[in-house]
């Protein structure tokens, strides 16, 4: 992470979003997202609000581009886990396999962004959680639609990976006017949880 808290997850995944929904304009985003500063994590808080204020003026690809960076962050956080701790997840029933999972999606979205904090409360099947300080929702005028597709598609990507079938929704959204960006992740039973 580099002095601004930007984690070059967040970089990287929003680079790889870009490039696969908006490949022509691919070259118009690297003038903020460019190569060495990927490479070496030198990407500012600056130029990372350039590209997200530009995304947002792409009309219906920022939803779907946040999601695809979502999904990329959370198959490379998935690759840097250890192998130990991947596969203690996977070996956990399913009532604590999703509890584990949660947290890591916790640890994705700390790790996205310094200053950006989760934390998760359970009722039974649903999770709810609340970002703090999302970098996808510091936006100068309220936005007339959730922002937070990046934490969305991060959680159900994780959830999946690990067999846990999960409905996430964005319940709240601080670019919205909320006080906070807040999930629901409804997880469908699991056959050993019938």
């Amino acid at each position: 992470m580099n002095e601004a808290g930007i984690g070059r997850v967040l970089v990287a995944s929003l680079h790889q979003g870009i490039a696969d929904l908006l490949p022509s304009r691919l070259e118009f985003y690297e003038f903020w997202l460019t190569p060495v500063g990927l490479r070496e994590g030198r990407i500012g808080l600056a130029p990372l609000g350039a590209v997200l204020s530009f995304l947002r003026q792409e009309g219906d690809m920022y939803p779907e581009v946040a999601a695809r960076a979502g999904e990329c962050a959370a198959d490379w956080t998935l690759a840097e886990t250890t192998p130990l701790r991947r596969r203690v997840i996977q070996a956990a029933p399913p009532w604590l396999r999703r509890r584990l999972v949660a947290g890591l999606a916790c640890e994705l979205v700390h790790v996205s962004h310094g200053a950006s904090h989760a934390k998760v409360h359970w009722r039974r099947e649903t999770a709810t959680i609340d970002i703090r300080g999302s970098i996808f929702c510091q936006v100068r005028e309220t936005a007339s639609a959730p922002l937070c597709a990046y934490y969305a598609s991060a959680v159900r990507t994780l959830m999946t990976r690990f067999g846990i079938e999960t409905e996430v929704s964005i319940a709240a959204c601080r670019g919205c006017g909320a006080s906070a960006c807040r999930l629901d992740a409804v997880v469908q039973p699991a056959p050993a949880d019938v």
